[in-house]
């Protein structure tokens, strides 16, 4: 069900892509993000407005906390009464998360299975394309874009550097630089709804509160930071698929911020 359902579908559009853009890998990547980010706009975008939503109903909610938050369970049903009573999901981002996760779990799939730099590549690719995809058995696929081997990690091999215990000898590539910054901007845009939050849970005493908070707050700046090091291994394909990803949903939550605000 996997490879029927997402694997194979995934793989053979890449290379749909990649016949219809002059098989050039990077842009048939591009134009695969693209493609798949207009699909999962329906889903995304009613999460975001939710989040902002949630956002500026921010003061209420530390009104409601105010009142009912040393009692847990009344809290929590009057909270929910009121996300019912404005029409807010809270849980609306869920759905976009998982959908994301199974694409990005597919492609890695993609890359670290098929797109290897060792063995025989097409006769991989041609065991999981459709019949009018599939390449001439002597056929050389074009894994090159811009500087990248997009089936090798995007890395700068560098002299070693011993610090303390630790031998450094690869820098991050430009695009994997790019990804994590991507990644920061889009948590930086949810920096005050994390700041609203502090704020109402600094008005009830329960310690478990301001830990969630802090959690939140750390995860926000932690993702770019796994990013960066994760995709020390990553191919560079899938790097440059997870840079243009973020920028979309950047560019996006820029748009939504301005339309929320359109004097800020």
């Amino acid at each position: 069900m996997w490879n029927t359902f997402f694997y194979q579908p995934l793989v053979n559009a890449l290379i749909f892509f990649y016949q219809f853009l002059g098989q050039n890998l990077g842009l048939a990547i591009i134009g695969l993000t693209v493609v798949i980010r207009g699909i999962l706009t329906p889903l995304t975008l009613p999460s975001m407005k939710s989040a902002q939503k949630i956002k500026d109903l921010q003061p209420e909610l530390n009104k409601l906390k105010e009142k009912y938050g040393s009692d847990k369970k009344v809290f929590a049903q009057k909270q929910l009464e009121f996300y019912k009573e404005k029409g807010v999901n809270p849980a609306a981002g869920c759905l976009p998360q998982i959908v994301q996760l199974i694409i990005l779990i597919a492609l890695y799939q993609a890359f670290n299975q098929v797109l290897q730099p060792d063995g025989n590549i097409i006769e991989k690719l041609n065991q999981v394309l459709y019949p009018p995809l599939q390449f001439s058995p002597d056929a050389v696929l074009n894994s090159r874009f811009l500087y990248l081997d997009l089936t090798k990690p995007d890395v700068f091999t560098i002299p070693a550097i011993k610090i303390a215990t630790f031998t450094f000898d690869k820098l991050p590539g430009l695009f994997l630089i790019a990804s994590a910054v991507a990644q920061f901007f889009s948590s930086k845009l949810m920096l005050p709804a994390a700041k609203a939050s502090e704020a109402g849970a600094k008005l009830t005493p329960p310690v478990e509160d301001d830990m969630a908070v802090a959690m939140q707050k750390q995860m926000l700046y932690l993702f770019p930071i796994m990013t960066l090091f994760i995709g020390f291994t990553f191919p560079s394909g899938l790097v440059l698929y997870w840079f243009v990803f973020s920028l979309f949903m950047l560019i996006q939550q820029l748009l939504m911020n301005r339309k929320a605000n359109p004097n800020a």
